[in-house]
């Protein structure tokens, strides 16, 4: 199991991981399906499936980086303002 290979590394990460490795799973089953020749409608089903889990990562990532560099600016050596702009670019770049 994952937690095995990575002891070190917080339940947190671990399930960011896990969602990383299923989202690669899903890219490889599209050039499977590509490949294989599959109605466009399924393919399309696959990359459905594939930027609804992307959405979901840039969103818990995008929220852990609020909780802890927006929320708690002593954990950052930039300004108030520095941050500001970070998290108005990361939201317009996750908007996209």
């Amino acid at each position: 199991m994952m937690k095995d290979k990575f002891p070190q590394i917080s339940k947190q990460k671990q399930k960011l991981l896990s969602r990383i490795k299923r989202l690669g799973g899903q890219i490889d089953a599209v050039q499977r399906s590509v490949t294989e020749g599959d109605e466009c409608a399924d393919v399309l089903m696959l990359l459905a499936a594939i930027r609804g889990g992307v959405n979901s990562l840039m969103a818990e990532i995008l929220e852990d980086h609020v909780r802890l560099h927006i929320t708690h600016p002593d954990r950052s050596s930039e300004s108030p303002e520095e941050l500001t702009e970070d998290l108005i670019s990361l939201v317009r770049a996750y908007l996209k």
